[in-house]
């Protein structure tokens, strides 16, 4: 965990990863994984990061998309009847329900616009991929990033793998599970951190 958190800072510090050089027009969005049994270790280490940039003059914002999700919620005065529903209504109505409920394009990405849409913010730390699941899948939060999140660089914290495959594709796989049949893989247009040089 010292390991990736030194890597993370000489990486999220660096003038040419926050000014997005070398992107050649692509979105600044990126994907840090590790492994699912690491969340707890991983959270701590996000927040020292977080602090050390901070420490270091880099504005940065970090975000729980479960947390994110359960605020709106609050706030709209749903989530103690869905909490209070959950039993009763079965797992295939409630997860229809959630999905509807942070969806992503219209609700979940102006949340989090709103959050980090801060001009002064360099940086965004997304966490809480595995949270979400199955009610938000990895790759619909990047479809919606994609053209709101083109000002500054958006690392997601993935607990599983990306890897890119020899014909091209992209694969996630979150918790270690299957990946998504070749027919219906979508293509993601995020950067592994893991291959990135300053």
């Amino acid at each position: 965990m010292a390991d990736q958190s030194e890597r993370l800072f000489r990486i999220l510090s660096h003038p040419h990863f926050l000014s997005m050089k070398g992107l050649a027009n692509e979105v600044p969005i990126f994907i840090e994984t590790y492994e699912p049994q690491d969340e707890d270790k991983v959270r701590i280490m996000i927040d020292h990061l977080a602090t050390r940039l901070r420490t270091h003059g880099v504005s940065v914002a970090v975000v729980d998309l479960f947390d994110l999700i359960l605020e709106q919620l609050e706030e709209e005065g749903r989530l103690q009847p869905i909490l209070e529903k959950e039993r009763s209504i079965g797992k295939q109505k409630l997860l229809d329900m959630m999905s509807n409920l942070a969806d992503p394009k219209t609700r979940l990405i102006p949340r989090l616009m709103k959050k980090v849409g801060d001009d002064g913010v360099q940086l965004a730390l997304l966490l809480g991929v595995g949270r979400v699941f199955p009610f938000l899948r990895t790759h619909t939060i990047l479809e919606s990033l994609q053209p709101a999140m083109v000002k500054r660089p958006v690392v997601m914290f993935f607990p599983g793998e990306y890897r890119q495959e020899e014909n091209g594709a992209s694969v996630l796989r979150l918790f270690g599970s299957q990946a998504t049949p070749p027919l219906y893989r979508p293509y993601y247009r995020a950067f592994n951190l893991a291959h990135y040089r300053p």
